[in-house]
């Protein structure tokens, strides 16, 4: 099943009576493309259509459609899940590597899931042998330690000791191959 299948069975599962021009409009898509997939998943024995009078009919999904739904779902988690753990890893060492460089306080910049996972990873790896505090700008810069920016689009002054995460993430040619490779394997399990 692929993503747009996907996103069909998703959108036919919590949406009982929506017609193809509504499925069309959510999705994004042609009418004619809207109805392909329709009938490629009625083909596949994932929905199948009610008849409620001369011009309106209601898709339902079947066992197998929603049997298929949960399993995507499941792996799709599990990759989300696989995922977060090689952020955290990489958060990690970069802490790390911070901290052996002497750095004890930390500013985090941008209030976000990334924030709050560099939080946990302070907690669990350092605690105790750090401080922390949220700024809301790069003009709210501490005399001391290391900005840790959260956020896309924080361009950073001279002479500021700044990390953007996000740019350190992306650095990790392992973290980005083996994310690469979870893509494919999910590919790969969902075309079975």
């Amino acid at each position: 099943m692929d993503e747009r299948e996907f996103e069909l069975i998703n959108i036919i599962g919590g949406e009982l009576g929506a017609s193809q021009r509504e499925i069309s409009r959510q999705m994004n898509l042609s009418l004619g493309m809207t109805n392909m997939l329709i009938h490629r998943l009625l083909t596949k024995g994932h929905i199948r259509i009610k008849q409620l009078n001369k011009k309106k009919v209601e898709y339902l999904l079947t066992p197998k459609g929603f049997a298929e739904k949960m399993q995507k779902s499941v792996k799709y988690t599990l990759k989300t899940l696989n995922s977060i753990g090689l952020v955290k890893k990489n958060i990690e060492g970069l802490l790390a590597r911070l901290h052996g460089t002497g750095v004890r306080k930390f500013s985090i910049l941008g209030a976000s899931d990334l924030a709050g996972l560099i939080e946990m990873v302070l907690a669990e790896e350092f605690a105790g042998q750090y401080e922390i505090c949220h700024i809301e700008g790069i003009q709210d810069v501490p005399d001391d330690g290391v900005i840790l920016i959260c956020r896309e689009g924080v361009a950073v002054p001279d002479g500021v000791r700044a990390v953007q995460v996000i740019d350190e993430l992306a650095k990790d040619e392992a973290f980005l191959t083996q994310s690469l490779v979870e893509d494919r394997i999910l590919a790969q399990g969902s075309v079975a």
